[in-house]
Parts: C-alpha cells; structure tokens; sequence
C-alpha cells in the first residue's frame, strides 16, 4: 500500500499553540542515546551523519539525552551542553537536521541517582538517599537546595545555548527514570522539605524546570522556539508513580502551556505497567485529559505505517519512531513512494556503514537481545505492505 502524502494526517502540518512554531508533519524521529560523544561532550562526526541522514522527511528531530551540568552526566559518550564552549559542537547537529528540512530540538537532560559513580568520581545527586532498583546501583547523596536551584538554572542556561546554536526547541527530559522523574517518584523522593512530601511537592521541581526555560527563552530567543517535555506516565516501583498521579502532573504542567508532551513508553499499544486490566495507551489517555491545550507525542515500537497511523487516530498530536529510523533511515521517501520494502531488521555485520550508526551505538544495539530485530540472511526484511501494526 502507498501512503498518499495528501490523504494522511501523518503528512499534514502543525503549529504549536505556545510558541507558534510550525511543523511540516506528525513524523517524529525519537530521542536516541548514541554513546559515540567525544570524552569532553563534543559531538562526532558519525553522531552527525546519523542525524542528517534521517532527518529528511520528519517533521522535527528530537537529538540525544544532552547533560545541561556536569554532575547529571549518565553515560559515556554523552552529549553536553553544560557551558558555552560546547554551542559550536551543539550547532554543527542543528545544522545538520535543518539540511533534512526538520525542527531541530536539542534535548535536555540530567541523569540523577542513574549518574555512574564510576563516571562523576563521586556519589550520584539525587532528591534522596534512596539508589534505583537495578543491580549495583550506587547510592545517592540528597541534593542541597542549593545544588537543586544550581540544577534548575542549569537547563534555563542550557536552553539559551540551544537558542544561540540555531536549535528550533528544546524537550526537557522528565522520563525514563532520570533526575526530574525522581523528584517526582515517591519511590526516589522521600525529602520533607519544600521539593518532597505531598504529590506538589514532588511535582515542584519539574514545574521549576519548565518555567526556568520558559523564562530563558522568553528573554533570548527572536524567533519562534518550542518547549517540550518528556515524562513517563507510570513506575512499577512500589511506591511508585500512578497513571492518576502523572495526570495531576500533567495539568501542572500544561498550565505552564508546553508545546507538547512527548509521553515515553516501550511500547505505545500496551496498557498500564500497574493493572493489568487497563489496557488504553497512556499517550491516548493524557492525550484526552489535555485536548486543545497542548500537543502530545505519541511513542514506542511503531514501525509501520499503519502503526504511525493509529497513534494519531486514538488522540496524539505526533508519533515519534527510533527503532524504526535506525533500521530504516529512508523510512518516509520509501513509504511515500511505495514501492520499495522497508529494512525491518539490523544487519548482524556492516549495518554501521550501511545505515550511517555511529559504531559505539551499533555494538550496543547488537548487544542488547531484543532490542531490534537481526538480520539473518535476508537483508531487507518485509515490504511496505506486510508491515502489521505493532500491538
């Protein structure tokens, strides 16, 4: 089946409401972590081709997990933007994505009590004294407030790099279990002060986060410039964070008027990771709470086009697709054409070169079971038109 780009809502522009800025359609290339940075937090060359190469057809590319300060560094080969001398790094991936004719959306990001020791040289910050449920994880300290208004001025400054570096937005990071998630978690966040306790509590600190860029780029971008934010709606810790608490979040946070929520799970069709009985989307059920205040991003293994199509259907605003993209970086002019297969797995040998993955991420996707399909023989996989829609 061809996709007509005239009788599809995957091909049809939207501005956001807050800051008036204008995408060209609903495709969304995710956030991916690539771990192929330079040592100092510079971008590489083969991060850069990987961006330009699927940037063309997207409607905006949403970059790498980027530190706004040096103690929220979560990885190897992460991307900086902790200080000015990192905005020409930060410019040559902007320029970059606008050569595709995508929004360029730096994003911004503290990693928290998931901050390797072994990396800081010292003990993780976090909003508690309490390490993440995975093993050998190290022990955070509790943030002082003045680290945590230090951290909250951190992604404001982050922001107006991402303004001088010729960024078209930025999406505040408040998912997959990093810092601003934390202070949200009653499982990460057993403060007594001002930033824990009550649900508004817990919830200050991101809506502290949001309104500082909203402030810093108020002040220095001319031109339009986008604010997202990223959140997961659940945790399976107990305590942990309810789909009930994410929607008082989520009107917190719309209050602020973001242009969208980009609404991280593994795998959009599932229902709740909290009861098993509740099998809506969470993307579709904020996407209901908050109709015509803000945008929502829809996301998690959507790898046809069928797929892309029923995320907008059920309420989304946009769809964000990864996997899909590493596989297949000419995933838009090939559906759009139709009558060429898509790549539905990764090559076992080559697909570095072949589909332009930095080589430190590719070894990390082969490594990882399950992550994507592999490649056996065949190297293609299935047509545009036998692609099911992931449920």
């Amino acid at each position: 089946m061809q996709i007509d780009p005239t009788s599809t809502k995957l091909f049809t522009p939207l501005t956001f409401t807050a800051g008036h800025t204008a995408v060209r359609n609903r495709l969304v290339l995710a956030p991916m972590t690539t771990y192929s940075s330079n040592n100092d937090g510079t971008i590489t060359p083969e991060e850069i081709e990987f961006l330009r190469r699927r940037a063309h057809g997207v409607g905006m590319a949403i970059t790498a997990a980027c530190r706004v300060i040096d103690h929220g560094h979560a990885f190897d080969g992460q991307w900086s933007c902790a200080s000015d001398e990192m905005i020409p790094s930060l410019a040559s991936a902007a320029r970059a994505i606008h050569e595709g004719h995508a929004l360029a959306i730096l994003q911004i990001h503290h990693g928290g009590r998931l901050c390797p020791a072994s990396i800081l040289g010292h003990a993780p910050l976090a909003p508690s004294e309490v390490p993440a449920r995975r093993p050998g994880a190290d022990v955070p300290r509790p943030m002082t407030e003045e680290e945590i208004e230090e951290t909250i001025k951190a992604f404001g400054a982050a922001a107006r790099r991402a303004i001088v570096a010729g960024y078209d937005g930025v999406e505040i990071h408040g998912a997959n279990g990093y810092l601003l998630q934390q202070f949200f978690s009653p499982h990460a966040n057993r403060r007594s002060d001002q930033w824990g306790g009550s649900l508004e509590n817990r919830a200050a600190f991101p809506i502290a986060v949001l309104e500082e860029v909203q402030n810093v780029v108020r002040r220095n971008a001319y031109r339009p410039f986008a604010i997202g934010y990223r959140l997961s709606p659940e945790e399976t810790e107990d305590p942990g964070i309810t789909l009930a608490d994410t929607l008082q979040l989520v009107e917190g946070l719309v209050a602020c008027r973001p242009d969208w929520l980009h609404v991280s799970t593994n795998d959009y069709f599932a229902g709740s990771l909290r009861d098993d009985a509740d099998r809506r989307p969470r993307a579709q059920v904020i996407a209901e709470c908050v109709r015509r205040r803000t945008s929502v991003i829809g996301v998690g293994s959507i790898l046809s086009p069928a797929a892309a199509e029923a995320v907008l259907a059920d309420g989304p605003d946009l769809v964000a697709m990864g996997r899909a993209l590493v596989m297949e970086p000419e995933w838009t002019r090939k559906v759009t054409a139709g009558n060429e297969p898509l790549r539905t797995c990764l090559p076992m040998e080559g697909g570095d070169m072949l589909l332009s993955i930095p080589p430190r991420m590719y070894r990390k996707m082969l490594g990882r079971p399950g992550w994507l399909p592999l490649c056996s023989q065949e190297p293609y996989g299935a047509s545009v038109q036998s692609i099911p829609i992931v449920a």
